[in-house]
Order: C-alpha cells, then structure tokens, then sequence
C-alpha cells in the first residue's frame, strides 16, 4: 500500500478522509442551475427516458424552468422523443442547448453527430468525458430542474455523473419482474457509496387497462415493487401503464403532447425538493 500524498485527483482509494466534493465540476460560469435529478435505472430497457421525458414535461407545465442533459451517449433517445432534429449551437467557448416546442432545454450527442443514425463507437473514459462536458461547456439558462437520463448500470458514465454534478436526488427506474429486487438493489448500493440521496422508485409498464371495462391486467405477473421499495426504505412514487398513446407520442417526437396522472406523485417529490 503505497503512502498517501492527499491528492485525491490521483488516487483510487476510497477512503474515509476523501471528501467526495471534491470532484464536483462547476457548470459553465453562465449556466444557472438549481436542483439536478438522476433518473436511474439497473438495467436497460425499463423506460428510464420515457420517465425522464414525462417528468421534465410535467415540471415544466408546473412552470418550472427545466432542462434535459441525455447522458445515455451510446443509446440517445431523449431528441427523438421531443422531435428535435436541429443542430446544438455554439458560441467561441461554449454550446448551447436546442429548446424544445414547450420551452424545455435539451442536450445530447445526437444533436451534435452529423447524422443522428451515426453509432457512437467511443471507450468508457471518453464517452464519461463528453457527459462532462455537457455540464461544464453547455451554457443552461435559469434552470429549476435539470433531469439527467442516464444510462444503465453502474460504470463509467453513473460514477462520473455522480461524482461530478451535484446531484441532488435520483429517480430509480424499474419493471415488474422477479429481478426487480436485484435492479434496486445495484442503483441504492450505488447511491449509498456515492452519499446521493434517492427520491423514490417509479415502476414503468405496470400494468395494461382494458379499453372495454377499465380492469388493470398484469401482463408480467402481479409486482413486488411495493414490498421492494418497503424492504429499502423508499416510497414507491409512480406505477405507470403500458399506455399505446404514450408510445405513440415517443415515437412521434410528441411526448409534450402526453398527459399523465400516475406521473404526477413523482413530480411532486421533485418539486419538493425546491
């Protein structure tokens, strides 16, 4: 074990006298930003940029100033769902985020690539580097919320996110499956290590009602996310259908366009936090 020299930009080690602060980046000298939300999830394919999406929609309907920072580099899916296809701007030393329709701020690696279709084939310590930059570099303007779609998991991109914005809450993501107990498990042990307070879980396609007689069906079995989130101590903030028309408006670059009531107990907590 080599001596230590307390300088914690060189070191591995987590030890007890790291002040973990002291990786936070500031954001752009003209950047003003209030809270900023993780949304989380264990594994991939649960929703998170759905729940992302519908949450910034419903702050923003609030009339809270709000901005998206996609920083799933491999996997964007954020400007799709706004229906943006312009081009982020620059200025000599900065880049400026595209507005959506409504008003809400965005930025992602497909508002940058030359096509949209275009594979980000980059290593871990790069595509961190880029999500970095799109805190430091990017000027955001009198933002109350910033929500931050991350991708799955916890490499690269979660630790750097986490280690250098501060974060003031996540969101944790799931499905109603067996392994749900596994996906929070990963995301709150994580939280834990890193001292990131966690808001609540959000379980996505919960449930499908009927069209004919309204009755909930289960196509995934009845949950355990309730028990789930007991167990650790953290309410269950959401349980959101599989809805047709919210695919619909994802698909069509429409998402503002979607109304949502089981949203709304999430956004509460959110909107608590100001």
């Amino acid at each position: 074990m080599s001596e230590c020299t307390h300088d914690c930009s060189t070191c591995s080690s987590n030890c007890s006298s790291r002040d973990k602060k002291s990786f936070l980046e500031a954001p752009h000298e003209l950047s003003k930003i209030k809270k900023v939300i993780g949304v989380v999830s264990g594994k991939g394919g649960v929703g998170k940029s759905m729940v992302t999406s519908m949450l910034a929609v419903a702050m923003n309907r609030r009339g809270h100033k709000t901005a998206v920072l996609d920083a799933d580099i491999t996997g964007p899916s954020i400007p799709k769902m706004f229906g943006i296809r312009e081009k982020a701007g620059a200025t000599e030393d900065a880049l400026l985020p595209v507005r959506s329709k409504t008003g809400i701020e965005l930025m992602s690696v497909n508002l940058l690539l030359e096509n949209e279709s275009d594979p980000v084939v980059w290593r871990g310590p790069v595509i961190a580097g880029t999500v970095k930059q799109f805190w430091t570099d990017v000027i955001w303007n009198d933002v109350d919320f910033m929500f931050v779609d991350m991708p799955p998991g916890t490499g690269d991109v979660p630790l750097t996110v986490f280690q250098s914005l501060p974060i003031d809450g996540i969101v944790v993501v799931t499905s109603p499956q067996e392994l749900v107990s596994v996906i929070v498990a990963k995301a709150v042990k994580m939280a834990g290590l890193m001292d990131i307070p966690i808001l609540g879980i959000v379980e996505n396609m919960s449930y499908v009602k009927c069209p004919d007689c309204g009755k909930k069906l289960y196509p995934f079995g009845q949950s355990n996310t309730a028990s789930v989130a007991l167990e650790f101590g953290l309410p269950l903030l959401a349980a959101l259908p599989m809805d047709p028309d919210a695919s619909k408006c994802a698909d069509t670059g429409t998402i503002e366009l979607y109304t949502s009531m089981e949203i709304e107990p999430a956004a509460d907590r959110v909107e608590a936090l100001l």
